[in-house]
This record gives C-alpha cells, sequence and structure tokens, in this order.
C-alpha cells in the first residue's frame, strides 16, 4: 500500500473549481482575480485544499488556501462535513493562543459556488512531513534531517499540543462538545461506534474492529479527567514547519472536547502506524522519534499533567483509525481500485495496520 498509486480523493475537475472560486472572489473583493489555481499533490483524503493567490491592487497579491468540503461524490470519508465549525475553531485557537493557526479570512455556507461550503485562510510557507510516502521512509527532508533536527520538530510539536491543551478555555468551545449521554470521554467513543456503523453500512463488518470495542471497555480509565480542545488529527503530518518550528496548525475538522489523553495518544499512535508500515516494507524508517515515553515526559513536564491510561488511549487511537483505514479501503473497492472483501477475515486485512492493531487488543504490542 505504501508504495500503490494514491486513492483518489474527488471527482472535481481543477480547472472547473478554479473558473468558479474566480467568480465568487469578485463577490468578496470586487475586481479581485484568483490566480496561480493549484490542486496540491498532498490533497487530504478528507476535504479538499485549493491553493491561489488573490490579485488586487488593495490589498496586494496575498496567497490563499481554500479548505472545501468532501465531494458527496468522491465515497466521502466523513458522513458529515461541518465548515463553520473548522472556521470557528481556527478563529478560536487565534484568540486564545499564540500558535500558528492560519488567519481565515471568508466564510461561505451555500454550497451553489464551489458545489459545497468552504472557508478562505491564508497560506503560510514552509514544509509539511509527507505521508505518502511517509517521512518515515529514506529520501524525504524529514528522515534526511539529523537527530538533533527530528527533535527539535519532536519537542515543539508536542509544546505545541500542549500550549493548545493548556490555554483555550473548554467552556468557549462549548460548541464542540459530542452529543449524547455521558461524559466526553464516553461521548467521544460512542460516536465513533456510530462512524463505524455508517462505514460498514450494508458491507462486511469487522471482527478486529469489533473487539477493539470490547478490550476498550476492559481498559477503561477510572477517571478521566477535564475535557480539554482537541485538535483530533493531531500528529506532525498537519503542520507545516518552518526549518523545524511549526509555522501553521492545520486541519481542524475532528476537534472536540475531550481528554488531553485522546489528543496525545493520537499523536504518538499516528507515528507508529507509519513507522510500523516502514518496517514491514524492509527500511528501518526512524524508531528513535517520537517515542512514546518520550512524549509522555515531555507533555507530562509542559503541562504538571502526567498521561494517564495510554494503553487505553493508544489503542484508541488505532481502533479510530482503523475504522478510517476500512473507509479509505471501501471507497477503493467503490472504484475499482480494490477488489472486494468476501469475509469478514477479509475486511480485517484491509486495515493497514491490523497487525498491529490486533496486538493491542491483545495487549503484546507495547
Amino acid at each position: 500500500m505504501a508504495t500503490a498509486p494514491r486513492p483518489r480523493t474527488t471527482t472535481r475537475e481543477p480547472e472547473e473549481l478554479a473558473r468558479r472560486l474566480t467568480a465568487w472572489l469578485d463577490t468578496r473583493l470586487p475586481g479581485a482575480k484568483a490566480v496561480d489555481v493549484t490542486v496540491p499533490e498532498s490533497n487530504g483524503m478528507s476535504s479538499e485544499t485549493l491553493l491561489f493567490a488573490v490579485e488586487h491592487p488593495r490589498p496586494p497579491l496575498r496567497n490563499c488556501a481554500l479548505r472545501v468540503a468532501a465531494d458527496p461524490a468522491a465515497y466521502t470519508i466523513f458522513p458529515v462535513y461541518d465548515m463553520p465549525r473548522q472556521y470557528r475553531t481556527m478563529r478560536l485557537v487565534g484568540e486564545h493562543t499564540d500558535l500558528p493557526v492560519p488567519r481565515v479570512l471568508w466564510l461561505e455556507e451555500d454550497p451553489g459556488p464551489l458545489g459545497a461550503p468552504f472557508f478562505v485562510m491564508e497560506r503560510v510557507e514552509g514544509r509539511v512531513p509527507p505521508d505518502v510516502m511517509p517521512y518515515t521512509y529514506e529520501g524525504n527532508w524529514l528522515h534526511a534531517a539529523t537527530d538533533a533536527e527530528r527533535a527539535r520538530l519532536e519537542a515543539a510539536s508536542v509544546r505545541t499540543l500542549a500550549h493548545l491543551h493548556d490555554h483555550v478555555p473548554p467552556g468557549a468551545a462549548e460548541f464542540l462538545a459530542l452529543p449524547g449521554e455521558g461524559g466526553p470521554l464516553r461521548r467521544h467513543v460512542a460516536s465513533q461506534r456510530a462512524y463505524y456503523d455508517w462505514v460498514v453500512n450494508g458491507l462486511p463488518r469487522s471482527p478486529l474492529i469489533e473487539s477493539a470495542f470490547d478490550r476498550l471497555e476492559e481498559l477503561w480509565p477510572h477517571a478521566e479527567g477535564e475535557p480539554v480542545l482537541n485538535w483530533g488529527d493531531a500528529r506532525i503530518g498537519n503542520i507545516v514547519y518552518d526549518g523545524f518550528e511549526p509555522a501553521a496548525v492545520l486541519d481542524w475538522e475532528m476537534a472536540a472536547l475531550a481528554p488531553r489523553e485522546v489528543d496525545l495518544g493520537w499523536m504518538v499512535y499516528l507515528h507508529r502506524f507509519f513507522q510500523d508500515l516502514t518496517v514491514s516494507f524492509g527500511q528501518p524508517g526512524l524508531p528513535e522519534f517520537f517515542r512514546r515515553d518520550r512524549v509522555e515526559e515531555a507533555y507530562a513536564r509542559l503541562t504538571g499533567h502526567t498521561p494517564r491510561d495510554m494503553d487505553f488511549y493508544t489503542l484508541y487511537a488505532a481502533l479510530r483509525h482503523g475504522i478510517v483505514m476500512l473507509r479509505v479501503a471501501y471507497r477503493q473497492v467503490h472504484f475499482g481500485e480494490a477488489a472486494a472483501p468476501a469475509t469478514a477475515e477479509d475486511a480485517d486485512r484491509l486495515i493497514l495496520h491490523h497487525g498491529s492493531l490486533a496486538a493491542m487488543v491483545q495487549g503484546s504490542y507495547w
């Protein structure tokens, strides 16, 4: 999978998007033109990004990025794309922290102009650790960095997460509270169960994912701790770096109110996902980078909060990522890029990290 062609992420045509964007931009900034419109090769598997520049005498040329809800015709990764929620989250983080969240410029809730709601933000220049090929593979800028440079990036990234958790008042983020009964963690897990049911509706279910949900109940924390604003997709692949320091923190579509460890477990596990994948293809990867013990120690030192129940939270991260990977696989089946699973066990094998997820369920991974 790491060397396979990138799965389809859209059915939209870039040229048509550029024409419609220019027409819309004139309504917000009369006389402005959208120029140098491109769809980045690193476009995500969920919401789509469009890069462009604004040509206008006042203000001068400004580089922008547009985040548009996923194309419904592209077998979307998530059932709902709430662009106003993302826009509001970025504004909130910008107001309460000094984190480098790109300044949001415009929100368009009407799906008419581009076929789906979207928002526009200032574009920040820099470099991002790649997903394809993963930054753990040889041949990219992060793998080629020195140990000291990677340690600097790691420390800065954990510091970013700690600062977010400590500086946004939970009361100001109540609009990110998930619906349902029980505490924030119970509601967060319930939302993932609902998401899994949506993914497998009419398709083979995954015994592995269902066993992971059962294992979560066995490991359930005795005390969840107070909820904080969770970034949601907290990983270095969603940070633009200037050198080895964060220049922009991106992708807030999974933000929610939840215990700190939900974000922390995701940050730890998403690196392990790429590391394990790299090792499976015969490369050493970056085994000393983003080690769980060092990340937990750094977070505790920065916040005064010692991470708890991290076996639960890293399993939860692997489970959540497993559901996403299953949806990605079923989308490939939908577009004829992969064969449909014949059995439930075949569905398990569609999950790229089924081996590590199984090991976590069995308690033998860490």
